[in-house]
């Protein structure tokens, strides 16, 4: 059972019969009193986040959270197609399961499918991502990479702010933790 000094970002804890991961946390060790830890956390089944206050005292329970590796085979329009990269079993995902993933879940790519009490509830990506620009307006001579931004519209539909010297079919890599332009790839 973890205690608030076992507490990091990406901890999965249980609460109330429901799993969540910690998003953000502060411990806090007042001049009077018993140190307590500030956590912002996230349901794992509903996708909300709320805050929460821990005390040294409190227990918190480890979900019964296991991880595959799947590879994303395709989107038929409602669901989203898995297979396990072991057993090659293939098994289908609604869009709310998905949840913000699925603007940078390109085909092919691994991820982790999150399973609570053996159902799956949800897909972790990979923490950067490459993906092609589809749409965007054309680069002037001139624009450098410290200047401005402008939106452009990726191959999974998804659209980022990027530097103004980028062109469509540029490919780039993008933080999926928080829809952030890192670099050209080259």
């Amino acid at each position: 059972m973890p205690t608030i000094y076992d507490f990091r970002r990406g901890l999965k804890i249980e609460l109330d019969g429901e799993p969540f991961v910690i998003v953000d946390y502060e411990h806090v060790k007042p001049g009077k009193g018993a140190a307590f830890a500030r956590t912002k956390i996230k349901s794992l089944l509903t996708g909300n986040v709320r805050e929460q206050t821990f005390r040294v005292s409190d227990r918190v329970d480890s979900p019964d959270v296991e991880e595959k590796q799947m590879q994303y085979l395709y989107h038929d329009g409602e669901k989203y197609c898995f297979m396990d990269v072991k057993t090659y079993e293939q098994f289908f995902l609604t869009e709310d399961q998905v949840g913000g993933s699925k603007d940078f879940l390109r085909e092919n790519v691994d991820v982790s499918v999150l399973y609570y009490n053996k159902k799956p509830i949800g897909i972790e990506l990979p923490i950067f991502v490459e993906l092609r620009i589809v749409e965007t307006q054309p680069g002037v001579r001139g624009d450098t990479a410290t200047g401005g931004t402008k939106p452009a519209v990726l191959e999974t539909g998804a659209t980022v702010q990027v530097p103004l010297f980028l062109n469509e079919d540029d490919i780039i890599k993008i933080d999926t933790r928080t829809g952030a332009y890192i670099e050209r790839v080259k």
